[in-house]
């Protein structure tokens, strides 16, 4: 999946997501949370990698509006 390197990818397995359908079906805003519990550093910029992972798209190629939408969820719950 595009966007993400091995420590991502070794995240989440540690949060339990072992297969690309099982990202799709979490969803990014789900899998960012689960992260965050393991990783405290986890910023916007992987949150928007898992968006554009499941896509299918590099992040920077996702909209003006699932960025803000993603940013205004991030903003809401990192710690």
């Amino acid at each position: 999946m595009p966007n993400f390197g091995r420590t991502v990818e070794g995240q989440l397995y540690q949060v339990g997501i072992t297969t690309e359908a099982k990202l799709k079906s979490e969803g990014a805003r789900q899998a960012w949370l689960k992260i965050q519990m393991i990783d405290e550093s986890a910023c916007i910029h992987r949150l928007l990698a898992l968006e554009g992972a499941i896509r299918g798209v590099k992040k920077t190629e996702l909209s003006e509006e699932v960025k803000a939408e993603l940013k205004k969820f991030y903003l809401e719950h990192r710690k």
